[in-house]
């Protein structure tokens, strides 16, 4: 008789490290639950909200409180070297082994959505310090550290603006530009490692990142530009990242996949 099988190592990504950058709300959260319900162990990576992120360690480090943990809050800035040099660290100092994936979420947009005439110079290198810059650095990293010989992934997250290039986004969406041929350009890059780099453009999503400084008119004008007629959910954009990083999705390599219901 064979003999039984622990459902855990039956889950698609049991036993592989993930990071997920902007992990302690939103899109980053959402992908962060369902990498864990994969079987994931995370680094939840967080900026400045760490009551949240240390209640979302908490809460996977819950569902199994025989087993070691298998979630770490992890502070760092990822527009700045040293800070994505130690997250990497922090990932192999606590769970002992090389990190697998790399999900690069964490993003900053301006709520006050000026138009390029209007924007700041301030505003454009703030945005570009963390969407594009960030995005590079952590993809770096992941180039010289995610385990190699199959199983290693990267997955950077976008925007549909990208395509529909919406005015009153230019530094944002031209941030968002850059982190889309980075991830391209990487995937070729990676080869022979096993490594695949893919990138994620969401559409509009119920976010506090998306809701922020919009009224209720906007948000009604976004949802209706896509044929479903709503807005997306975290979770919808979260299923995709997962399936990017499972073994089943290694033959989507250098995409960028727009998870938007339509919208254009």
């Amino acid at each position: 008789m064979a003999a039984d099988k622990s459902p855990a190592m039956t889950l698609p990504l049991a036993g592989r490290v993930a990071i997920v950058t902007g992990a302690s709300r939103g899109i980053g959260r959402a992908i962060a639950l369902h990498l864990a319900s994969l079987g994931a162990r995370l680094v939840l990576n967080y900026s400045s909200s760490s009551s949240q992120a240390d209640l979302l360690a908490a809460e996977l480090n819950s569902s199994s409180p025989s087993s070691p943990p298998c979630a770490v809050a992890v502070r760092a800035n990822v527009s700045d070297p040293a800070d994505v040099k130690s997250l990497f660290d922090r990932a192999e100092s606590f769970f002992g082994t090389q990190a697998h994936i790399l999900v690069a979420c964490a993003g900053v947009l301006d709520s006050k959505f000026p138009s390029l005439a209007d924007t700041t110079v301030e505003d454009w290198d703030t945005t570009f310090a963390v969407n594009a810059r960030g995005a590079f650095l952590c993809c770096r990293e992941a180039a010289n550290r995610l385990q190699r010989g199959g199983g290693g992934r990267i997955v950077t997250v976008s925007s549909s603006l990208v395509g529909a290039l919406r005015p009153g986004y230019a530094a944002y969406t031209a941030s968002k530009a850059a982190v889309e041929a980075m991830t391209r350009i990487l995937a070729k890059e990676l080869r022979g490692t096993g490594i695949t780099a893919n990138c994620v453009a969401p559409g509009p999503v119920a976010t506090e990142l998306f809701l922020a400084g919009k009224s209720e008119e906007d948000v009604r004008r976004a949802a209706e530009l896509s044929p479903l007629g709503r807005l997306g959910k975290p979770e919808e954009v979260a299923g995709l990242v997962g399936f990017l990083c499972t073994d089943a999705g290694e033959w989507v390599n250098a995409q960028v996949v727009r998870v938007n219901g339509g919208y254009v």
